[in-house]
């Protein structure tokens, strides 16, 4: 059985470099951060180019640099626009009147006084009557099938029926911690069973949430157990690809000679709701999954697998061992498979979800959507590895209300773009250091570069196919921007501002720091805002500047918007964004333990008014889990807790959390619902 929970709360070796526990990195990323960074290209760090940049900065910024302040309510002209004077009278924004919680390190959920959370649902609890109840001594693939998935991430709340508290929620799940789910697990010698059992806790759930059930003052929910609605799709289910790529020689294989049906999504993270009442989830580090990158032996193709990270030898979990397409020596092919954007109808049990191609392949942490102008559909997305970069698509089609055949295929054909950005101060006062600038911000302009139109190439040298299969390698072409782990990316829904986490680089040097990255080795990330031109999300060109810099508030290199830096809580390695009905920015973390030694947490941030900057630390995780999710509505937070116990060392035998049925239990990962004990409304007095 499960001994007690170590006394120690923190990793018990040093955390990787961008502070995530050694098992972390192994099972979620293959160990990317001990290896270099697949990004060789001699792209310019956007400071090598000011010079050239300041001769035409003029004619880029013009209308974007106006919609950002405006945007952003900024509260003076001029480039010291960035927030209050120190100790802003007043209190708390709108949304943000909760007492902020301190740094935590227990093993438990932690929020503020005066709220209460819930489990809603965790890792094996039965979605059908006809599923058994959790044993973690005797999984089975069938059993996880018909049960909640393993590690979920990314929420998506969807309204369903005319009651205000019943809902369709869909979760994804990134990825297994086999060492800690099976008992006398050998990471060598995997079992088929355990395989299977891990094929089937990777994929998506979607599911019937309802708060009828309880006091019309509570916040609590309840899921629905066998509600037409509820489904897993795990690796084992059908997946088309559409838009350009589909079909392609690229994404052929011996069990799909037409190149047109996958089974199963992989390494999904964050994800985005569209307009039109579907779910979009990214497939993340698929790289990791696929093994024998050394029995290809063309050495273009070698190069495409280097640029996603694929390497040789056997993968961590040995699935080539049980299914001949995760070995590349058998099915070449496969791997371009995986790196989509998905797109998943939750209204429509028997409806097939699709990858789709026009979005590109890379490591997508997800992908949001807002209507431009004309009312063409733009999703932001970001690549979420070091020195990757930030993308958007255009629709070619233009959205039309209550047209929602019309409307799922406009992510079928459009432009896909990628980010060049530009500083506006001189070199020498980026010095790696995070101090600010003579300006007061860090701030910019930039451009959008386009990478293919549908059928048409933009960048020399390459086919539309491979611009969408290969779009690490389009983008590096056309000079974009290395940025520190692009994670989510999501417009503001009032302003349009869009909202880029960047995670982390440690990586980065000195000599590689420039405005929009200004710290070398940047453990703690930042929060970028980005307004286009004239407000307008289809615009060619765009103003941009540095939100948070985040870390310790006593250190020096942190930047908070100009807000007094004593009245802020810390926060590292921003992650998911969402945004509540106020406006407030909510940023979820991935990290924390190895950055600032304390549990990864739940933020609110105001952007706008004399408090634009206060960081508010709502909740935070158990030991050793993430804050994902997250979703915040007026009268509940949601968030999902994923791999509690993922410290280095634990076991099944010899956990390093209990979470969330205590004892001597396995940890589970789950999704917490927040909400007030008085039933009132959030973060308001």
């Amino acid at each position: 059985m499960p001994r007690t929970a170590r006394p120690t709360l923190l990793p018990l070796v040093p955390a990787h470099g961008g502070g995530r526990a050694a098992m972390t990195c192994r099972y979620r990323c293959g160990d990317a951060c001990f290896h270099a960074a697949p990004n060789t290209s001699a792209n310019p760090y956007f400071g090598d180019v000011l010079t050239e940049a300041l001769s035409r900065r003029s004619v880029l910024r013009a209308g974007a640099v106006v919609a950002l302040a405006t945007g952003a309510a900024a509260t003076q002209a001029g480039p010291a626009a960035a927030g209050p004077p120190p100790h802003a009278p007043g209190g708390p924004a709108v949304g943000l009147r909760f007492e902020p919680i301190s740094q935590q390190t227990g093993d438990r959920v932690t929020v503020p006084p005066g709220y209460l959370h819930d489990v809603l649902v965790r890792w094996g609890d039965p979605l059908f009557s006809d599923a058994p109840e959790f044993d973690p001594e005797n999984q089975t693939a069938a059993a996880q099938a018909r049960q909640f998935g393993y590690n979920n991430d990314h929420l998506g709340l969807l309204p369903l029926g005319h009651h205000r508290d019943d809902h369709v929620l869909v979760v994804n799940h990134e990825y297994t911690n086999e060492e800690i789910m099976f008992p006398a697990y050998d990471p060598e010698n995997p079992t088929r069973q355990q395989v299977e059992v891990a094929w089937a806790a990777h994929g998506l759930t979607v599911v019937a949430v309802t708060g009828s059930r309880r006091g019309r003052r509570s916040g609590a929910l309840d899921v629905v157990v066998d509600h037409e609605l509820n489904r897993r799709l795990p690796l084992t289910a059908a997946f088309e690809l559409t838009g350009p790529a589909a079909g392609s020689e690229y994404v052929r294989t011996h069990a799909d000679p037409d190149g047109r049906t996958v089974l199963g999504t992989l390494n999904n993270c964050a994800g985005g709701l569209t307009p039109w009442g579907t779910w979009l989830t990214g497939e993340e580090n698929f790289h990791q999954y696929f093994a024998h990158a050394e029995a290809v032996t063309d050495e273009v193709a070698r190069e495409r697998l280097a640029r996603y990270g694929v390497l040789d030898g056997e993968s961590e979990r040995k699935w080539e061992r049980f299914d001949p397409r995760w070995d590349l020596a058998q099915e070449p092919n496969e791997v371009n498979r995986f790196g989509w954007v998905v797109e998943v109808d939750p209204y429509d049990p028997s409806s097939t979800p699709r990858k789709r191609t026009a979005l590109g392949r890379l490591k997508h942490e997800g992908a949001t959507i807002r209507l431009s102008d004309d009312g063409r559909a733009v999703a932001y997305m970001g690549d979420d590895e070091r020195f990757e970069y930030l993308y958007k698509f255009v629709s070619h089609e233009r959205y039309r209300r209550g047209d929602r055949a019309h409307n799922m295929t406009l992510l079928e054909n459009g432009t896909l773009y990628v980010a060049r950005l530009t500083g506006d101060s001189p070199p020498a006062e980026i010095d790696g250091s995070g101090a600010l600038p003579g300006d007061g911000e860090f701030d910019g302009s930039g451009e959008w570069i386009p990478l293919v139109s549908g059928t048409t190439s933009h960048v020399p040298g390459m086919t539309p196919e491979e611009v969408l299969v290969f779009t690490r390698q389009a983008a590096d072409a056309m000079g974009a921007t290395k940025m520190d782990r692009p994670e989510d990316v999501e417009p503001h829904p009032r302003t349009g501002v869009v909202y880029a986490a960047l995670t982390n680089n440690t990586a980065r040097t000195p000599e590689q720091a420039d405005e929009a990255n200004p710290r070398a080795e940047n453990k703690h990330g930042q929060v970028l805002e980005l307004a286009e031109e004239h407000g307008d999300a289809a615009a060619g060109t765009f103003g941009w500047r540095l939100l948070l810099v985040c870390g310790d508030p006593e250190d020096e290199s942190t930047y908070f918007a100009g807000f007094d830096k004593s009245q802020v809580s810390p926060i590292s390695c921003p992650d998911n964004v969402a945004f509540d009905s106020h406006g407030n920015l909510w940023i979820s973390t991935d990290g924390q333990p190895g950055s600032l030694g304390t549990n990864d947490a739940l933020y609110g941030v105001a952007v706008s008014g004399r408090r634009r900057g206060e960081v508010r630390q709502f909740l935070a995780v158990p030991t050793g889990a993430e804050t994902c999710g997250p979703v915040i509505t007026d009268r509940r937070v949601l968030v999902a807790v994923q791999h509690p116990g993922e410290i280095d060392g634990a076991t099944y035998e010899d956990q390093a959390s209990h979470w969330p049925d205590g004892g001597t239990s396995v940890p589970r990962p789950s999704v917490v619902v927040t909400y007030r004990a008085d039933g009132r409304r959030i973060g308001q007095a």
